[in-house]
């Protein structure tokens, strides 16, 4: 049963007619609870709210299905005002972002192009952009695009995903470009000719490539909201005598805040990461199928 509401849920999240119809009716079926608004003023008074209980934050304006050299820009001008108003507001924050919504599916030259603007503006105001991962098939531009970038701008990060099988390889690869990596499980569905059917496998796999990335020397967020994973990362980083400020815990906007919580209180640094926009549905679609208790929550809301 679980494996058919994953199935189905990350397939409406593909669906190009329902993302229209999500925007068209706004913020519905308790989406709230997980995105933050749909403007940069509702995101940023998130962020001042996180900050203010001692969390960072990392904002990602919200968008898929970007087809035309138009939509890629104004994407691209989003993530700029975006940055501005981080820096304006002097709230805690980092920036991430889909490099589709960039136009990488138009172009590679397209969304390079983008991605130098957003990172020249990043770059003034001191604010680290994280290149989030997609599906399977956009992991090797993905790369590409990130080793290129790193060629020329040190606030540049990317996603690795514990799921697919060419994850150990990638770390490695890495390693030269002493990359500012967010280690994850995996959300996409993706074939068992890439990626782990199964859970545990992908579970060992993170835990790796969490003690690779580590014992690499290189800066390592660990966005999971799996207690056990939590708990191995803090046993780890004592027996290795990793200093706090070489990693941090991430975790998404809504999403087990107590344990956010009493991750602060023992001293850890914890970063939110907080989507915000009209162009929801498929981020939403993915964190249901991600959660069955999630499910449970939005029927609850709707029956309301």
């Amino acid at each position: 049963m679980e494996v058919l509401m994953r199935t189905m849920f990350q397939s409406l999240g593909k669906n190009h007619s329902m993302n229209k119809l999500a925007k068209r009716y706004g913020l519905r079926m308790g989406a709230a609870r997980f995105v933050a608004g749909d403007s940069i003023e509702s995101a940023i008074n998130t962020c001042r709210e996180l900050n203010a209980a001692g969390k960072v934050a990392t904002l990602d304006h919200l968008g898929e299905f970007v087809y035309t050299k138009e939509e890629a820009a104004e994407s691209t001008d989003m993530c700029v005002q975006t940055l501005h108003a981080i820096a304006h507001s002097n709230v805690n924050s980092n920036l991430s972002l889909k490099m589709t919504s960039l136009g990488l599916d138009i172009s590679k030259e397209l969304c390079m192009d983008n991605m130098r603007k957003i990172l020249e503006v990043a770059k003034m105001h001191g604010i680290f952009v994280r290149i989030d991962m997609e599906d399977y098939a956009h992991c090797q531009q993905s790369l590409d695009i990130y080793k290129e970038l790193r060629k020329d701008y040190d606030n540049v990060g990317i996603v690795i995903q514990a799921y697919l099988y060419r994850t150990q390889q990638d770390i490695k690869d890495l390693n030269q470009y002493q990359a500012n990596l967010r280690l994850v499980k995996g959300a996409y569905k993706e074939s068992p000719e890439v990626a782990f059917p199964a859970k545990k496998d992908v579970d060992e796999n993170l835990k790796e490539i969490i003690k690779m990335h580590l014992e690499n020397g290189n800066y390592t967020a660990v966005a999971s909201h799996d207690e056990a994973m939590i708990d191995y990362t803090k046993e780890l980083v004592k027996k290795l005598n990793i200093p706090k400020d070489q990693f941090e815990f991430q975790m998404l906007y809504g999403i087990c805040v107590d344990l956010q919580d009493k991750l602060i209180k023992e001293g850890y640094k914890v970063r939110v990461y907080v989507p915000y926009g009209v162009d929801w549905f498929g981020y939403f679609m993915r964190r249901l199928a991600e959660r069955p208790a999630n499910v449970w929550f939005v029927l609850k809301n709707f029956v309301k």
